[in-house]
């Protein structure tokens, strides 16, 4: 019998990973908890993400607190989605590994 996670979670790790839009990220962590690779953090958004944001972005991460969710470990995604269903603002996508 097969659980939840062998189920949703095909992909070998590696070959999907997710990106997260940073102008759209609020950081509420609606992807943390449902991804079973651990593969999201929560954290404050460095200087160099945030300067490359246009400057509503800007106002937006400011008046969410400047927290977005970070991949440290992007390579262990296998690509359920669960984590793009559960963003709240749509930010997070899923591409092939380069």
């Amino acid at each position: 019998m097969q659980t939840a996670k062998e189920a949703t979670c095909k992909q070998e790790p590696g070959v999907i990973i997710p990106v997260v839009n940073f102008s759209k990220c609020e950081g509420k962590a609606d992807c943390v908890p449902v991804c079973p690779e651990n593969v999201f953090e929560i954290r404050g958004i460095t200087s160099e993400d945030y300067k490359q944001l246009g400057f509503l972005a800007q106002l937006k991460q400011r008046v969410h607190g400047m927290k977005v969710a970070y991949t440290p470990n992007a390579d262990a995604c296998r690509a359920c989605g669960l984590c793009v269903t559960a963003c709240p603002e749509k930010a997070i996508t899923l591409r092939r590994s380069t």
